[in-house]
């Protein structure tokens, strides 16, 4: 299955308003066949899991067939596609750290819900041939790391009694980091593949971001700068900074992103299993020239490593491909991507 080059269609299912009127009007055919005649190979959909199931976990039929849907168009014009569970009954990343909304990680009823959410997911689509399954977006808490081990065991287990060769792809904690890769068991599965995100420097690339509360909104952040104004800039992030002001590089661009990466390179390496990147991408409050320099250096890291990816986002969500931020620069990314 090819998953070279791809773009995620946030918003869409996730992270959004849960109703049929927004269902039926953010995504539809004509998008596929736009981003297949751009030359992606794949889309990333995330979903949640109210599309699938209500609050006290009855199935709902109609979510199931929306999907089906989309993976139809995907085939129709020779797209695979990834289905990422964005949010699980009982974890959301954007609820990182509240221990009273995310307590997956604590029950045993709230795992098995969730791997009984994804037999069903699987027994729906097994017999796609161009479908491949993202266990959960993204884990936050340190805490989670050994936790998230033994959910990923239990669930393959599930998913391979249904399908036994479907690609399963699953990433490290603190919003799927380069540098917890490593902190993934190894797997006995041969038909798994390693998820990163990548959005370094987060100051550059998120910056006047609202849902950072230590973002100043006001500052306007070039890329590149110099090291020592990142490292400095990057302080105030606090974890969220920790990479860039813990860096080795000793300037910021490309030799920044190779760092980087080269970790998640190395844990994929050990495992054996292929690296993806699933999500990157600049906020749309970023200067878009320097937005464009951004995208060069890290494709130019991800085609010297062959690393697959999928790029945030393909409409809306601060990071829209086709909004209006980007149109000066839309098809030189396009060119570079595909």
């Amino acid at each position: 299955m090819e998953l070279k080059r791809g773009i995620n269609l946030g918003g869409y299912l996730s992270q959004c308003s849960h109703e049929e009127r927004h269902y039926d009007t953010f995504i539809g055919e004509e998008d596929i066949k736009t981003i297949a005649g751009w030359g992606f190979d794949h889309v990333r959909l995330p979903i949640d899991y109210e599309v699938f199931e209500t609050k006290d976990g009855a199935m709902i039929e109609k979510g199931y067939m929306r999907v089906a849907r989309v993976i139809e168009w995907c085939q129709n014009y020779h797209l695979n596609i990834i289905l990422d569970l964005h949010k699980a009954y009982g974890y959301d990343f954007n609820d990182a750290g509240d221990t009273d909304k995310n307590n997956l990680f604590t029950s045993d009823e709230l795992q098995n819900r969730f791997v009984d959410l994804w037999i069903q997911i699987v027994k729906h689509f097994q017999n796609y041939e161009n479908v491949a399954y993202e266990l959960l977006n993204e884990v936050v808490e340190k805490e989670n790391a050994d936790a998230w081990n033994r959910l990923i065991r239990f669930t393959l287990e599930k998913i391979r009694r249904v399908n036994a060769t479907a690609p399963v792809i699953y990433g490290g904690i603190q919003w799927n980091s380069v540098k917890t890769l490593k902190l993934l068991e190894i797997p006995k599965d041969p038909n798994i593949i390693f998820t990163f995100h990548f959005y370094e420097p987060l100051l550059f690339t998120h910056q006047k971001a609202p849902w950072v509360p230590a973002m100043d909104p006001e500052e306007t952040v070039h890329y590149p700068d110099t090291m020592k104004y990142y490292k400095k800039a990057s302080e105030k992030l606090g974890f969220q900074g920790e990479v860039v002001t813990h860096a080795k590089s000793e300037s910021m661009g490309e030799k920044f992103v190779t760092e980087m990466i080269e970790e998640a390179i190395e844990a994929a390496k050990i495992a054996g299993v292929p690296l993806y990147c699933g999500e990157f991408g600049v906020i749309d409050r970023a200067p878009v020239e320097d937005t464009l320099r951004w995208f060069e250096d890290v494709n130019h890291v991800f085609q010297r490593y062959d690393i697959g990816f999928s790029v945030w986002s393909y409409k809306k969500m601060d990071f829209g491909l086709i909004d209006e931020h980007y149109k000066d620069i839309r098809g030189k990314l396009i060119q570079l991507w595909c």
